[in-house]
């Protein structure tokens, strides 16, 4: 190496020089943006070339590649991907607030990246053309490219604060930048509060600015750190999805996630909620499911565990995943050229004042092109005034240079007008181009007058710069996405708090209701229920079960199987304000594998004795001990085909009498405690003699009391029993006939078991036999879908014919109790208070009600104990939603029971049980 080419230097000096130089370069050409249009320079850059290359919204989209070049080979200097990465930034309306590139392609998601430039395609949107509006107005200065052939704007005109609107984030050398994006609307709206009120301080601007509005939605949680980020610069807050927590399948609760926090992707999501719970940091997850696409949007499901608390299991995610995120906000950007960290207001003044800046250029632009243009108009009216003249001058003259000068001569006109006259063309010349002229010389004047007032008058200025940031506004302004909750962010959030001690549903006494239509649900003892309120189709139930939550209760189906139930498993119905609603329930047959033509009948205390009645009259006491370690077994031995038609469980089995009815209008009450409880797979005992051609169409049991004492008189706590038969035949005419009768309980003598009982209903001609019966409760009042009617005041004897029945009853039930575990109370009172009420329900338990195809039969009061029913009908939901007005509006005796029924328009039977 030649001899004075080598230079010492000493290295700390020399690296101190290179990275300040390195640091400089990369913040100011790289990482920050421009607090005036909020873009860095590879930003502004691909905007710029964009619009030159006359990329409009209203033109067709280029390919990526091919914007990357030419910003690459004009701009900057850098590697492509550096390029396309920020182009495809622009264009990602989950990153942007408003996105100032329009994409057409795979532009990628917070997952997964974009495909490749020669793929994609792109063009400038609406919210751009405004960003680089004004740049042939010498609104801003220009600086060479990086090999001075080109220029390049130093900052664009941005007619709306781009930097407060979008955000930004960047990390440079010794600084970083995190910016918040905003609502448009509301950021445009506080500038111009602020341009007509510049002494506005910080609490005035947040009634324009409340907080953040991110691109994805979600909720803002606590906005204390929020406003110590707009008065500093530098602040936290927190970030959390929107949920819901809904019913995601018959069995089973889940957490549906609609909106992510900012810039997480639900991928990240899923991944992080699998870890924890395999790590065993998170309990009460069954699974975790995204069903996000295009056309419907972010859609993230978490299902719950059966027995876990939602909101509890939603509170760990928050604390562990991030379905709960903080934001840090550091406003750091350039200012006149130099990294600055700054507040709300100083953003704003900041903008507001490089955008009156530009309209004050543009002003004088206009009004420097004005008067020029108004110096030529007047030379040519000066023209026309004796073109006669003129043209002889000009053709006079040796050459053009020669008329140049005589024209300024002769006229006295400028070196410019006379030029502007020579290269006028011959068809200027006529009367019509004088009349335009002067029109022309007259708006000029009106509007050189109104830009120099512009010029003149600062306020007027400003009023200018207000209005077309309102105007723009209208153009890009979008709803606010993101809700914002007030509160202190330590209270509101879940990251950093102690994990909840349990998060299963706590084991509280609850009722678990199953209704005439099939479906069963629980509802809470505490929870207040209306004592009026109109019916629903769904509220004949067949059982009411008294449990708690964590516990489990026994279904019991006509083949004398077993089915548990977990309680917590079934929907729970929310507290109302009316009646407890069963069609909030889900099918029994959800929770139970039946067979074909198998069916629930009732539901059955595990841990109390319980009674099944067969159709052949086998009558059978369960005892439940040794109760098998399974989820379903035998509760007793059918022969031959067999079937149960009824379960029942009251409070004190020796207390009751069991009783059956028969097709053959055959009635047999006997004493219960004569029964010995047996083992699961014990056949039972007789119960009645049931004739050859006879099944058993009822049993159920009734409390001893029911019957009349020795005096004649039923128990008064308990009210009047009733026996309820309904014949059916055939008429003379061959069409279907029924009758029904309703008869007091007490008149029906107590006999031995395994005898025939006593007749219950005296057929009328063309009846051949009982089709339903009834034991509870006596029903006082009726009615059809066409209104209410009342049945007969006098109850007809034992053994009487029926009256006949205009609407067929298809199922009975009992409604739901009105008071909680309270409603199983015997007091004397009970009755009493029900009465200064006008509500027997609640005193007394339960109402009973029948229901049929269309329409709903009863309420009354209830029996103590639960009871089963069975029929032979086909699975339907019943539905009287649609009935007529007048059911609705009928008001029944609620210390009675009512009947209602009606046909569909086709004439089937449409009707169910389960």
């Amino acid at each position: 190496m030649p001899e004075g080419r080598v230079i010492e230097v000493d290295v700390s000096s020399e690296m101190e020089s290179s990275y300040l130089e390195y640091a400089y370069s990369v913040i100011y050409s790289r990482a920050l943006p421009d607090a005036r249009d909020g873009l860095k320079p590879v930003q502004r850059r691909i905007v710029y070339q964009m619009g030159d290359m006359g990329l409009r919204p209203d033109r067709g989209h280029v390919k990526s590649s091919r914007i990357v070049g030419d910003v690459m080979g004009k701009l900057h200097p850098h590697g492509d991907s550096a390029i396309y990465d920020a182009l495809v930034r622009l264009s990602q309306d989950f990153i942007m607030r408003v996105p100032l590139v329009d994409g057409h392609g795979n532009f990628g998601s917070l997952d997964d990246g974009p495909a490749a430039p020669r793929y994609t395609e792109a063009r400038l949107t609406t919210a751009s053309m405004h960003m680089i509006a004004g740049l042939d107005e010498d609104v801003v200065d220009f600086v060479p490219n990086y090999d001075n052939t080109l220029t390049q704007p130093e900052v664009l005109p941005s007619a709306f604060p781009n930097l407060l609107i979008n955000g930004a984030s960047g990390i440079a050398v010794g600084m970083a930048t995190n910016m918040a994006p905003h609502n448009p609307g509301e950021v445009i709206a506080a500038c111009a509060h602020l341009i007509r009120n510049p002494d506005a301080g910080l609490s005035e601007l947040m009634r324009f600015i409340p907080g953040p509005d991110l691109p994805t939605g979600g909720r803002i949680i606590g906005l204390d750190g929020v406003r110590e980020a707009y008065e500093t610069g530098r602040g936290t807050f927190r970030t959390r999805a929107t949920v819901s927590i809904e019913n995601i399948s018959a069995r089973r609760k889940g957490i549906v996630v609609t909106e992510l926090p900012y810039l997480v992707g639900p991928e990240k999501v899923v991944s992080k909620v699998k870890d924890a719970v395999g790590a065993k940091k998170l309990t009460g997850i069954a699974s975790i499911d995204d069903y996000s696409d295009r056309k419907n949007g972010l859609r993230l499901v978490i299902g719950i565990k059966n027995g876990f608390n939602p909101e509890a299991v939603l509170a760990e995610l928050y604390r562990q995943t991030p379905l709960e995120e903080s934001f840090g906000i550091n406003n750091v950007c350039l200012v006149e050229g130099q990294p600055s960290t700054l507040g709300l207001r100083d953003l704003l003044m900041v903008y507001l004042s490089h955008r009156i800046d530009v309209v004050r250029r543009r002003t004088v632009f206009q009004l420097r092109k004005a008067k020029d243009r108004l110096h030529l108009v007047e030379g040519l009216l000066i023209a026309i005034l004796d073109i006669d003249e003129v043209i002889q001058l000009i053709r006079s003259s040796d050459d053009a240079a020669t008329a140049r000068t005589r024209l300024m001569n002769v006229f006295e006109l400028s070196e410019l007008q006379a030029t502007y006259i020579l290269d006028l063309q011959l068809r200027r010349l006529t009367k019509f181009s004088r009349l335009e002229l002067e029109a022309e010389r007259d708006e000029l004047k009106k509007r050189i007058d109104y830009l120099e007032s512009l010029l003149a008058d600062e306020a007027k200025l400003r009023e200018l710069v207000a209005a077309e940031l309102e105007s723009t506004a209208e153009i890009i302004g979008s709803p606010r996405r993101t809700v914002l909750i007030e509160g202190s962010m330590k209270e509101l959030t879940a990251k950093g708090k102690k994990a909840p001690t349990n998060l299963k549903i706590a084991d509280s006494p609850c009722r678990v209701l199953l209704s005439t239509s099939g479906r069963i649900a629980r509802t809470s003892d505490a929870a207040p229920l209306a004592r009026e309120g109109r019916r629903s189709s769904h509220d004949a139930l067949v059982s009411e079960i008294v449990t708690t939550t964590q516990g489990k209760v026994g279904a019991i189906t006509t083949t004398g199987r077993l089915h548990m139930v977990d309680v917590v498993d079934l929907p729970a119905l929310p507290p109302a304000a009316a009646r407890p609603n069963v069609a909030g329930g889900v099918k029994i047959a959800e929770y139970a594998a039946l067979e074909k033509n198998e069916k629930i009948i009732g539901l059955i205390d595990l841990d109390r004795e319980f009674v099944l009645g067969t159709a052949e009259g086998v009558v059978k006491r369960v005892s439940v001990a040794g109760r098998p370690n399974k989820n379903e077994w035998e509760t007793i031995t059918l022969k031959g085909k067999d079937s149960v038609v009824g379960v029942a469980q009251p409070e004190d089995i020796d207390d009751s009498l069991s009783v059956f009815v028969t097709s053959n209008a055959q009635l047999l009450a006997f004493d219960a405690s004569g029964l010995r409880a047996q083992g699961w797979n014990a056949s039972g005992v007789a119960g009645i003699k049931v004739a050859a051609e006879a099944k058993v169409i009822f049993f159920g049991m009734t409390p001893k009391a029911a019957k009349s004492d020795e005096d004649g008189a039923a128990d008064a706590e308990l009210g009047s029993f009733a026996v309820v038969t309904i014949a059916s035949g055939e008429n003379f005419y061959g069409a279907p006939s029924s009758s029904i009768k309703v008869s007091e309980f007490s008149e029906f003598p107590t006999k031995g078991r395994a005898t025939s009982g006593v007749r219950a209903h005296k057929f009328l001609k063309g009846e051949t036999e009982l089709s339903l019966a009834w034991v509870g409760d006596s029903p006082q009042a009726a009615a059809t879908a066409g209104g209410a009617r009342t049945l007969p005041a006098e109850l007809s004897r034992r053994d009487g014919t029926g009256s006949p029945l205009e609407s067929k009853i298809d199922v009975i039930g009992t409604l739901p109790r009105l008071g909680g575990a309270e409603a199983h109370d015997h007091s004397p009172n009970a009755d009493d208070d029900a009465s200064a009420e006008a509500t027997a329900e609640a005193a007394s338990g339960t109402g009973h009600k029948a229901a049929t195809s269309g329409g709903k039969r009863s309420t009354g009061k209830g029996q103590r104990g639960q009871q089963g029913l069975a029929t032979s009908l086909d699975e339907l939901d019943l539905d009287l939603d649609e009935a007529k007005d007048e059911i609705a509006r009928s008001k029944f005796d609620t210390d009675g029971a009512v009947i209602v029924s009606h046909d569909d328009d086709d004439g089937d039977d449409d009707s169910a049980l389960f």
